[in-house]
């Protein structure tokens, strides 16, 4: 039942991502925006913990989790460093993936001729 409720979930997040993108005619960056802004409003509510527990990776792969660990992280380290917790917290749960997306991005443009 976990693997069917994160496909289910997972492939919901992504169908309104699709119909963003088809019925209003948004481009895929202002998608992704609004995925992660309506992730961080999620954790930011207590929702999207409980979305986790319940949907596993249907929650935690889409961009939306992006935007909760964004939050999730600034929250918890405001609370052990004050202000200039925020800016630390932002950047330790998420920077893995963004090292990650930088390095990957960079050898593939090494590979494959960019355009433009």
């Amino acid at each position: 039942m976990d693997y069917l409720w994160a496909f289910l979930v997972g492939g919901a997040i992504c169908v309104v991502g699709q119909l963003l993108i088809d019925i209003f005619k948004l481009t895929p960056a202002h998608v992704t925006t609004s995925f992660v802004v309506l992730g961080a409003l999620l954790d930011a509510f207590g929702i999207y913990d409980n979305l986790i527990k319940f949907a596993g990776a249907g929650a935690t792969v889409p961009i939306t989790s992006f935007g909760h660990n964004l939050l999730h992280g600034a929250m918890a380290s405001a609370e052990d460093h004050g202000f200039i917790g925020i800016a630390m917290g932002i950047f330790e749960l998420t920077s893995a993936g963004i090292s990650s997306a930088i390095l990957f991005g960079f050898l593939v443009a090494l590979i494959f001729k960019p355009k433009g």
